[in-house]
């Protein structure tokens, strides 16, 4: 799949742009299916809800579960990611938002780049991200809110918080912007839920200015996003480097994956 000139251009400008069902109902039926057996091997991959036990984020799925290893070379996805970026891209974060049915709670408002400049010392915003609906998004469930054109402000906030909220990833509460900024920015952009039908996909930039409420609905709201970056982009982990499961270090362009690949997955997940 190929974006036309007039997509590529409401993603520059907005910042985002919905595909609408891309992945047929089968296909969302085996995605959602390994992500039940990701959330079930335990592991630090998995990121908890405060004070629960219901799983808030998986990171790293591609690398254990075949179904997302395989996602990740789909021409649906990573043609459109190519176009808005180079040929050489990898996958620099694969993570999956669960927000189950009343209560998966609220992803404060943040821009992607910023956590990753601080945790990585990623050189450029050039990432885009490709978020793909595993439920029906609706606004009764939480929905991903953007600002659209928000990203053509650049970083409109800095540094992080000094209490953190989570000691295994940087939740966006450390880097969330003030009340003041979040007004400015509303004003000037307006505020975008897209809403779609499971196996949707929504592009959407690095530095756009993104949140969600919580999920207050008898509806389950999961979202996989997975970053595509430049090779020619490559973060420079300081000091004690980010843990293998929230970052994937293969930096070498995304290459077909081989039968053995495949079967050393299918075999780890039966």
């Amino acid at each position: 799949m190929r974006l036309t000139q007039e997509q590529l251009e409401q993603y520059r400008d907005n910042g985002f742009l919905l595909l609408d069902s891309l992945l047929d109902e089968n296909e969302v039926d085996r995605l959602r299916t390994a992500f039940q057996r990701d959330c079930n091997t335990p592991g630090p991959h998995r990121i908890i809800e405060d004070g629960g036990e219901e799983v808030r984020a998986v990171y790293s799925s591609h690398q254990r579960q075949a179904e997302y290893a395989r996602l990740m070379r789909d021409p649906r996805i990573l043609v459109p990611a190519q176009q808005l970026l180079t040929d050489d891209v990898y996958v620099y974060q694969f993570k999956i938002n669960a927000k189950p049915a009343f209560g998966g709670d609220k992803w404060a408002w943040h821009q992607d780049f910023l956590a990753w400049q601080i945790s990585d010392n990623l050189p450029a915003p050039v990432q885009v991200n490709v978020g793909v609906f595993l439920d029906d998004v609706t606004e009764f469930n939480g929905p991903v809110i953007f600002l659209p054109g928000s990203h053509r402000d650049g970083l409109v906030h800095e540094g992080r918080k000094e209490e953190r909220k989570s000691s295994q990833h940087l939740d966006p509460d450390d880097i969330s912007l003030s009340p003041a900024q979040l007004a400015d920015l509303v004003d000037r952009h307006g505020m975008v839920s897209p809403k779609g039908p499971a196996g949707s996909v929504v592009l959407f930039s690095s530095e756009i200015v993104h949140g969600s409420a919580p999920n207050m609905s008898p509806f389950a709201r999961r979202l996989l996003i997975a970053t595509y970056n430049e090779v020619s982009n490559l973060p420079s982990w300081p000091g004690e480097a980010r843990p293998d499961y929230v970052v994937c270090r293969d930096s070498a362009p995304l290459a077909p994956l081989d039968g053995t690949f495949l079967d050393d997955l299918e075999e780890a997940t039966v």
